[in-house]
């Protein structure tokens, strides 16, 4: 769901357009996103990276 689809119920127009305070504090909620601004596919990614690094690693080490 993205702020474009929600109609604030203070003001009653798009929360996108941001008209009153409330528009714009969950606008800007809606649109921070944890882990240093990265989205979920790419710490996904990182992690299945870091994974095999590991594993390439541990294999070259002996162990």
């Amino acid at each position: 769901m993205s702020c474009e689809d929600l109609v604030c119920a203070r003001c009653a127009h798009p929360v996108a357009e941001g008209r009153c305070a409330q528009c714009r504090a969950y606008r800007d909620r809606m649109h921070q996103h944890g882990f240093g601004g990265l989205t979920p596919a790419t710490v996904a990614l990182l992690l299945i990276v870091l994974f095999f690094l590991t594993v390439a690693l541990r294999h070259l080490a002996g162990l």
